[in-house]
């Protein structure tokens, strides 16, 4: 939360544009205070760097060498936020130092009350403070920015801008130095970023883009150098001019890293098992490298690679056919992830992550399970091993934005024992998965086009595998255009898809929740068994107004019923086409009691390629924040009647009532030391029993500096009259077993972090999650689509179904004559699970770290369906855990 208000207050999010033009001067020349830099604000400032000559600076954050006397002060810093191109609070200036191998920047926040000033210790890249904030389009793009910050605490806050102000890596974690210092004056911050870091032309003489910026925390103000206006529609492409940087030479990065793990796990004994002895230890080892190819282009490798640091998934219990979508957390994939970013739809929701790439395919738990026999025991993988990676990324000078990645993922094998022989299955295929990505920027960055190509490529060594595709291959050309300095754009996108496997492979794929071919009344599909091939297309057209207060944009998406691109894409469900109609107005000048505005609506349609209406409704919602720095934000979002194909699970489209929903969110100042956020949602059907509402708190406490603590708990409760349960075959036909669910969820995420210096932290995070799910008023569908709600089903009389005890299983008597046509198992559950993870991180040399890491884990499942929080707390912490105690270290070799 914290980063998201810094990146809105930073402008770096969806910022708008507007035309700059005139005369272009010195930094140096410009007025401190006054009017006079406010009447030349939207003019292009430019600032002339200074060579050394002689020794450079000592980087100790205090700026008084001598050297930094030679290089002239840039003043002129000119209010964003809250109040656009007002005078700041306090003044801000810059002097801009090289040598051959290095750029130095030395910082000046004057503070006319040092007291004030936020000094928060935190981990790298996490914002509580004040902040400066240097950036740098050395590509001189006009699209993309190195950028380099610091808090009064001295922690880097570092990342790279893409898309002219669109995408944030934070996963960029370049090697450089800062420094900070607090005096009677204010603060200063000390920089010192090798060439080598930077990616820029060798032409002699460069001009980059250049913005520098200031955060002043209790007053939540941003200031900048060179001023842009809030109705703008970009950010880099509005930047000044750094000159004066000549005769230096590209530096190639060059990195190595080699490292080593050593992990002990510990687990209940189980007797017999001999998988299940109480412990297991490891040891393992592995090298991640970086590259430059050219001073463009960079390679990174990894082989072996270990991610034992990463915090662990939260709990889900998902009753829907559709998998379930997690963020990436590993480190090699997330750096540089926005080359690869080929989305299938803008914006948010249950569809926010499709995409020709998902990086959690690579290494993913494997797909077969196989089948043992009573009294045998399994040893099964959790994921699969990455033998290798490679990725290339980089920009050229000429626009050409190049992403290629590589990975070799091995075979992984089940041990089995069973009547005293222990034998090996195979689980997971040898597979290599491949994407590329590239983008070309024309016409000064208004014109872009752009390509991928993704492919995943199976060993399939057994037949148990053959329900895999043996290739899969995807791709899609994008195109976006601009125009009236980026207010107005148009953008089209355009993949396709296309899978081999054994005739067992494409019918799975067919029939699996993406596709549904065996949807009886679909006309437009149908299942051939015989099929080794299965292609699909889709693309999006979109286009609209993205500057000033009110903004437009119009969507149309489609996905044909063959699109499958989860080998090594994410796809939610395929066979539809949507169109969305979103409008929004923001209002960013304090007025009143609010200190901003921003409302929205938006409008939504969409079917499948038979035409049967699969969503109709609208969508108005709004979020201010209050001049005493508190937050509001509502909506409310109608949902009209519509068709579900995926609620039957392959049966026929379902009628479902129409729904609404409203939600409400309250934040208090987030300055504080003890600030809060809750949240309510409530949902509801016009017609059944359909009930849902959301509880959610979160609050956090800053005891110390150093030391942040939050605590979020959240309860929910799910009231659905049509949940499906099963399907049966009864005279011949399929009988559509459905139950009333009512669902409790608790959960109680808690997070602690003690940071003793910026390279030295103590992270704790452990969430509690209980869900309980009690299931009754069994039914049957007898007509999915009956203009009456009620005549869609019939429900079991309770002479007719029996529950048997001793087999935990419920027995049916459709025709009620006394014998029993079908039974089920008991679809009650409780699912209790406790995740955590205590990472000690140390990196005692730039780029070389030490980790301490204990996880532990915790879970049942059982099938009775009642909820009780202090009961099944108790129950949960009762049960065995399993511990993972790693010790990886780190050592980074070159420049």
């Amino acid at each position: 939360m914290l980063r998201r208000l810094f990146l809105l207050m930073f402008c770096l999010l969806t910022i708008p544009a507007m035309p700059n033009s005139g005369k272009i001067y010195n930094a140096t020349n410009i007025a401190p205070s006054g009017t006079d830099h406010v009447k030349q604000e939207n003019k292009e400032k430019v600032y002339n760097a200074t060579k050394i000559k002689g020794s450079p600076p000592s980087i100790d954050g205090i700026l008084d060498e001598p050297v930094w006397k030679t290089a002239s002060p840039a003043t002129g810093f000119i209010q964003y936020e809250p109040h656009e191109r007002a005078e700041p609070a306090s003044q801000t200036e810059f002097r801009i130092l090289y040598d051959d191998n290095n750029l130095y920047i030395g910082i000046r926040a004057y503070e006319e009350n040092p007291e004030e000033i936020v000094s928060r210790m935190t981990r790298r890249d996490n914002i509580d403070g004040d902040v400066v904030m240097v950036q740098i389009d050395s590509y001189n793009d006009n699209r993309t920015a190195f950028s380099f910050g610091v808090t009064a605490a001295g922690v880097k806050i570092d990342y790279f801008v893409s898309g002219n102000g669109q995408n944030e890596d934070y996963s960029w974690d370049p090697i450089w130095h800062v420094r900070t210092n607090i005096d009677e004056s204010g603060w200063t911050a000390e920089m010192m970023i090798p060439f080598s870091q930077l990616r820029f032309s060798g032409n002699g003489t460069n001009s980059w883009g250049l913005q520098v910026g200031r955060f002043i925390y209790r007053k939540e103000e941003v200031s900048i150098w060179q001023f842009i206006p809030k109705d703008a529609s970009g950010w880099v492409h509005l930047f000044g001019e750094l000159n004066g940087i000549s005769d230096i030479k590209p530096r190639k990065e060059l990195g190595i890293t080699p490292y080593t793990v050593t992990s002990l796990n510990t687990f209940e004994k189980e007797p017999g098992n001999p998988y299940m002895t109480g412990r297991d230890n490891n040891l393992n080892g592995g090298i991640d490298a970086k590259f430059g190819i050219t001073n463009d282009l960079t390679m990174d490798v990894t082989i072996n690679p270990d991610f034992g640091q990463v915090e662990a998934d939260p709990s889900v219990v998902n009753l829907t056919a559709f998998e379930t979508f997690y963020e990436e957390k590993r480190p090699f994939f997330i750096e540089g992830r926005n080359i690869f970013n080929f989305r299938l739809t803008p914006g948010d929701g249950d569809l926010s992550g499709e995409n020709l790439f998902y990086s959690r395919r690579i290494g993913r738990a494997p797909q077969h399970r196989p089948r043992i026999n009573n009294g045998a025991y399994i040893d099964m993988p959790n994921n699969t091993p990455i033998l290798g990676a490679i990725k290339l990324s980089g920009k050229t000078e000429d626009g050409l934005s190049v992403g290629l990645m590589q990975s070799l993922t091995g075979e992984q094998n089940a041990n089995i024992f069973s009547s005293g022989t222990e034998y090996e299955k195979v689980v997971e295929p040898l597979t290599s998965y491949t994407a590329g990505r590239v983008q070309k920027d024309f016409n000064e960055g208004n014109s872009i086009l752009g390509g991928m190509f993704t492919s995943t490529i199976r060993n399939l060594s057994d037949s148990s595998l053959y329900f895999l595709h043996r290739s899969a291959y995807s791709g899609g050309i994008d195109y976006s255009q601009y125009w009236n300095d980026k207010t107005w754009y148009l953008s089209t996108k355009f993949l396709f898809s296309h899978v081999r496997g054994e005739e067992e492979a494409i019918s799975y794929t067919q029939q699996s929740p993406v596709h549904y071919f065996q949807r009886p009344d679909a006309s437009h599909l149908e299942v051939d068994p015989a099929r080794t091939s299965l292609t699909g297309h889709g693309g999006t057209i979109e286009g609209g107004k993205t500057g000033g207060r009110l903004n437009f944009i119009g969507i149309v998406h489609w996905k044909s019923p063959g699109l499958e691109l989860n080998d090594i894409g994410y796809i939610r469900n395929a066979d539809e086409i949507f169109q969305i109609l979103w409008i929004g107005y923001r209002i960013w000048e304090p007025f009143g009691i609010f200190r901003r505005v921003n409302l929205s609506f938006n409008q939504f349609y969409s079917t499948d390629f038979g035409g049967k209406t699969l969503g109709r409704g609208a969508n108005i919602n709004g979020h201010t924040q209050f001049k005493n720095y508190w937050s509001l934000g509502a909506g409310t979002n109608v949902q009209l009647e519509r068709y579900s194909t995926h609620v039957l699970r392959g049966g026929p489209s379902l009628l479902l009532p129409g729904s609404i929903n409203n939600w409400v969110n309250i934040s208090s100042d987030n300055r504080k030391n003890a600030r809060f956020s809750a949240n309510f949602s409530r949902s509801g059907a016009f017609e059944g029993e359909d009930k849902n509402f959301n509880y959610s708190l979160t609050a956090t406490f800053l005891p110390h500096n150093a030391l942040r603590f939050s605590l979020s708990p959240a309860y929910r409760t799910n009231k659905r009259e049509l949940q499906y349960v099963s399907r049966v075959t009864h005279n011949g036909n399929n009988s559509y077993i459905m139950g009333k669910l009512e669902q409790k969820t608790a959960s109680v995420a808690v997070r602690i972090n003690y940071s003793l210096t910026p390279e030295l932290s103590l992270q704790f995070y452990g969430e509690p999650f209980i869900s309980s799910g009690s299931y009754s008023d069994f039914k049957h569908i007898t007509d999915p689509a009956a203009g009456d709600y009620y005549d869609r089903f019939s429900l079991y009389s309770s002479g007719q179904v029996h529950f048997d005890d001793e087999n935990n299983r419920y027995y049916f008597d459709e025709n009620s004559n006394g014998s029993y046509d079908y039974n089920i198992g008991n679809p009650n559950f409780n699912a209790l699970y406790f995740n955590s993870n205590l990472v000690f991180r140390w990196e005692y040399l730039p780029g070389s770290h030490i980790y301490l890491v204990w996880s532990q884990n915790r879970n049942q499942f059982a099938a009775n369906g009642h909820f009780s929080f202090k009961n099944h707390t108790r129950e949960l912490f009762d049960l065995h855990p399993h511990n993972v105690f790693m010790l990886k270290a780190s050592y980074r070799i070159g420049n």
